[in-house]
């Protein structure tokens, strides 16, 4: 175990959280314009960087744990703990540099992902609306052997929704 291996791994799950974004803002996209075509294709894309950003998440765990008991840090420290516990030289800056990277894109990360779910729960609202209003009635025949369900009302549904 060693602090070179961590910052790899550190480097690694940054680039991921950039994938994750890129993803995230695609599906964006997507949503706005209300082209729904690839939305599937795009959730199961972020879902596998999902998978792969949880496994370099443990990876950097145990590394960093590792480092942490070179250094003389608590088991489970931060970034920016073990920043204050790295021997002289560049670790402790390289740590804080990666904390605050790590920071600014998890919450760039938050804020798309909120909003597109936001999104989406407007698109099903939107949805269930519609279907609700164009649902058969339960009306019984007349005496004429018809039903009066869906007399003089104009229903206008976009398939691309």
């Amino acid at each position: 175990m060693s602090m070179h291996e961590a910052s790899a791994l550190l480097w690694e799950e940054r680039e991921l959280l950039d994938v994750l974004l890129f993803k995230l803002e695609a599906e964006q996209m997507m949503l706005t314009a209300g082209n729904t075509r690839w939305l599937n294709r795009a959730t199961q894309e972020v879902a596998a960087v999902q998978e792969r950003l949880s496994r370099v998440g443990l990876a950097r765990a145990v590394e960093l744990n590792g480092v942490a008991a070179e250094w003389n840090a608590p088991e489970g420290a931060g970034l920016r703990e073990l920043a204050e516990h790295a021997p002289d030289g560049p670790w402790g800056e390289i740590l804080t540099s990666h904390a605050a990277g790590l920071a600014a894109t998890v919450s760039e990360v938050e804020q798309v992902r909120s909003a597109n779910e936001h999104l989406i729960r407007g698109a099903l609202r939107a949805t269930q609306e519609t279907l609700a209003d164009s649902s058969t009635s339960t009306s019984t025949y007349n005496a004429r052997g018809v039903t009066d369900q869906g007399r003089g009302v104009a229903r206008l549904i976009d398939k691309e929704m």
